[in-house]
């Protein structure tokens, strides 16, 4: 975890080092072990360094090829260094001396603008090429490490790993972006590349970007393969395939020059990563990894879903860990809320983000660098239950029935229930597309039922939320949530299609940057072994039957962790549920906030929000909020957004007064 930024004007107008020197102060947090500049005339490119792999130790950037023709400031982790060393002929030289920024320039110098196929692993960098005249940028497979950009054609374009850098530079006004202030209250984060701030936008994961004289272009540069299925003979083929990718690609990010921890709740994710970290540390002879847990005691009475502590004593049971567990419980939900703001240069993320900013604490009191998450492990694996619809798609009815019935009987369903589930996956999706429409229109008719209205016509579902309707006409909040969740969940998918546009929605690019960093306040890098090319691919390859298995949802991940996992967490059938930590947090340690922001001041959020209608849904969540966690849900949004609105109103007056005392010392 470091920082790039940099600064290119193509109109040929001279970067000022006051520029850069403004923008590497703002990400000093990201950089204790150093930072440097590099500039020639219009081009200036900066890095603050943080030591995490061996290789970093002797890292210096920004780095200049030994022609000066190119130069690269990165952030970067890769994976596969030994493919790289050998392809690129770097192998006569000692590999720990070789940087992975060496490397990518290497690689660029190779093979161009497609040096990122080429690569595996988390990163964002920068190139600038002198002989193009050009700036190279790219950024990982899944987004892990995150690039935003500001660009003015034919005049500048700035890049910086986080916003407030940015917003530093003088020609860069900061202006609120009132659409995505709409999609944070709804919430919907399927805009993958506008933020808060107008005209700051982000770099799509998987993309390439080239900016020159002539203009800027991006490119995706890599999705996976939904043609192909992975076909063994055996049950243990799979598993033994799963279990080599997954190992290998917790291996990969064990490549560290400080202590390694784990975030550990007891969940099916985080207990894998855990038990395979751990194991191929004592193996290596490296010290035990470090667990951290946040546990709830006070809570566990009122809500037994939250409380995973005898999960996680299983866990740490089964191998050589060093523990911790921090007491979340007794934490507000909107601690250290305008640090928060300031490091994410957005509003909260997830209601649960304070448990998250106790742990990474945590973490860096015990001098750990690298903390190891289990995120959408869900998504990357999946449940399964797709696969139903496979299997009455290829006319395998006596699987489908014997799955649904081994479904039934490991989470039994009444009559309803059952009718819905076969609904949802097997009409819906398949039988329900053959069916033309003027039949259904006249089934719904002689079954005293509407008709179905076109999706653009349809309700908005925000509408029991307490959105302004004046701002949502002003701003067509309808038909862009409508066209958002089109472009992003089109109709007519592939179970194949599905499970890949659930692993790269906007949603999860949006909670994985914002994690990320909030891990950079406390100096520690985030790292999700889930989140592996290899493993991805090999996830949305296997064929219908290995996710959902006798029943098990998972099945794959969960044979392939035999004999790692302890049984009690492999064969789980329950999953935790943190509502009641936000719910009864927010009314115990915040209530003075929640009277203020909803009752007393509701100015904040007025232009945005029904505050009429706002009042009954929190004076509904106070009287039985364990009863009404929708509202729960509502209200933690909008407090949320309150707040973050008053701290980038303060931002915005003081940054502009910052810019013009520069300006004037400039002049």
């Amino acid at each position: 975890m470091s920082a790039i930024f940099g600064i290119y004007n193509s109109d040929g107008k001279s970067v000022t080092r006051q520029d850069l020197e403004r923008m590497m102060g703002s990400l000093a947090h990201r950089g204790p072990d150093g930072a440097d500049l590099w500039s020639e005339k219009h081009i200036g490119l900066g890095h603050c360094m943080m030591w995490v792999t061996p290789e970093s130790l002797q890292e210096h950037l920004p780095f200049e090829d030994k022609n000066g023709h190119l130069c690269i400031t990165a952030d970067a982790r890769l994976d596969n260094r030994n493919e790289l060393i050998n392809l690129l002929r770097l192998d006569n030289r000692p590999a720990q001396g070789i940087s992975d920024s060496e490397l990518i320039l290497a690689a660029y110098e190779r093979w161009g603008e497609g040096c990122p196929e080429r690569l595996l692993g988390d990163f964002v960098f920068a190139i600038w090429d002198g002989r193009r005249q050009s700036v190279f940028c790219a950024r990982d497979h899944f987004g892990i490490k995150h690039f935003y950009y500001y660009y003015r054609p034919r005049e500048t374009f700035v890049l910086a790993s986080e916003i407030k850098a940015i917003l530093t530079v003088l020609e860069v006004p900061p202006r609120l972006n009132e659409l995505i202030v709409a999609d944070h209250l709804l919430p919907t984060f399927e805009d993958r590349e506008s933020t808060l701030y107008e005209g700051v936008l982000r770099l799509p994961a998987a993309h390439s970007m080239t900016v020159s004289r002539e203009g800027l272009t991006t490119r995706r540069y890599w999705t996976p393969d939904l043609s192909r299925e992975v076909r063994y003979r055996t049950n243990g083929e799979y598993e033994d395939n799963f279990r080599e990718l997954f190992t290998e690609s917790v291996r990969c990010r064990l490549r560290s020059a400080f202590p390694v921890g784990s975030m550990l709740s007891g969940g099916l994710d985080s207990s894998s990563i855990s038990c395979t970290a751990g194991k191929i540390l004592s193996q290596e002879g490296r010290p035990p990894l470090h667990t951290f847990s946040g546990i709830f005691p006070s809570l566990a009475e009122a809500s037994p879903s939250i409380d995973e502590r005898h999960f996680v004593n299983a866990v740490l049971a089964s191998g050589e860990f060093q523990p911790h567990f921090v007491r979340v419980d007794n934490i507000s939900p909107l601690t250290d809320i305008d640090k928060v703001f300031w490091h994410l240069d957005n509003s909260l993320p997830a209601a649960n983000m304070y448990m998250d900013w106790a742990i990474f604490k945590a973490a860096q009191q015990q001098g750990v660098r690298v903390l190891f998450s289990g995120n959408d492990g869900d998504s990357i694996v999946g449940y399964g239950y797709p696969d139903l619809v496979d299997f009455l798609r290829r006319g395998w009815l006596r699987t489908l029935a014997k799955e649904t019935l081994a479904r039934h009987r490991k989470r039994p369903m009444n009559v309803r229930k059952l009718k819905k589930f076969l609904w949802n996956l097997v009409f819906r999706p398949v039988i329900r597309p053959m069916v033309p429409e003027w039949t259904m229109q006249t089934w719904r008719v002689l079954h005293g039922r509407p008709r179905r209205l076109k999706p653009s016509a349809q309700p908005a579902y925000w509408a029991e939320r307490p959105i302004c309707k004046d701002f949502a006409q002003r701003i067509h909040l309808s038909e862009r949530f409508w066209d958002l969740q089109n472009a992003s969940f089109p109709d007519g998918m592939t179970s194949r299609e599905s499970q890949w546009f659930g692993i790269a929605s906007g949603l999860d690019s949006f909670l994985v940057e914002s994690y990320e960093k909030g891990g950079a306040a406390f100096g520690v890098e985030a790292r999700h072994p889930f989140f592996d090319r290899r493993l991805v691919e090999f996830c949305l390859s296997l064929p219908p039957g290995q996710r959902l298995q006798n029943g098990w949802t998972r099945s794959i991940l969960r044979r392939a962790m035999n004999g790692i996992l302890p049984p009690e967490v492999q064969w789980r059938k329950s999953k935790s549920n943190l509502s009641a930590g936000v719910t009864l947090g927010l009314i115990k340690f915040d209530r003075e906030t929640l009277d203020k922001v909803l009752l007393h001041e509701p100015e904040l959020i007025r232009e945005y929000v029904d505050v009429s209608a706002l009042e009954a849904v929190y004076l509904r969540y106070l009287e039985r909020p364990m009863e009404h966690l929708d509202d729960g849900f509502t209200i933690q949004l909008i407090v949320n957004m309150a707040l973050w609105l008053r701290y980038t109103k303060q931002s915005f007056d003081e940054n502009y007064q910052n810019k013009e005392l520069t300006f004037s010392l400039i002049d």
